[in-house]
């Protein structure tokens, strides 16, 4: 059942990420929609092909989290700054990576697939978190880049706005990660 519904993520991986592409060619990487859903497709191809091991049980637990992460700051941070709700929920790409997939991936690992087994995994996507956050913030600060997230375009609010908005983002993929955790046990 596990590779099946891979399977079922995979194929609406694919058709979000040819929307997602063909719309953004290289600038998906600075989404962490989109690389919370990459790195959905990369843990759902290993589990297909070498099954539930340590390491694919680890990246299934990454993805979820980001993937609540990514449903989360949609619905509850974007869409009421003012971000148009059916465009980011219900049509593009959007539906297929900031609703379908998060809700049946989220269900898989929950409901069918074995679960990190420490607690110190909730630690990992807190860091990637984190460090992407970074990498944002630098290249919004240097003028390399703007945005895509309201919260990133550092040249647009104060230092303590920015701040604020760091500490909130990484202690929410913290507890989610925790809660995610502790749902799996």
């Amino acid at each position: 059942m596990v590779k099946i519904m891979c399977l079922i993520i995979l194929a609406l991986e694919a058709r979000g990420l040819y929307i997602s592409i063909s719309e953004r060619h290289w600038k998906i990487f600075a989404f962490y929609t989109q690389l919370s859903n990459i790195i959905t497709a990369v843990s759902a191809i290993l589990v297909i092909i070498l099954g539930q091991t340590p390491f694919t049980t680890l990246l299934r637990y990454l993805s979820s989290c980001m993937l609540l992460m990514t449903f989360l700051v949609t619905a509850c941070v974007l869409v009421p700054m003012g971000a148009d709700a059916k465009q980011l929920l219900f049509s593009g790409n959007g539906v297929y990576h900031h609703l379908l997939i998060p809700i049946i991936s989220i269900a898989s690992y929950l409901l069918l697939e074995q679960h990190v087994k420490s607690a110190s995994a909730i630690l990992l996507p807190t860091v990637i978190t984190f460090l992407y956050g970074v990498a944002m913030l630098w290249l919004n600060y240097k003028g390399l880049f703007d945005g895509p997230y309201p919260f990133f375009r550092v040249r647009n609010q104060s230092l303590k706005a920015t701040v604020l908005w760091m500490t909130i983002l990484i202690a929410a993929i913290a507890a989610l990660s925790a809660v995610l955790f502790l749902l799996g046990r």
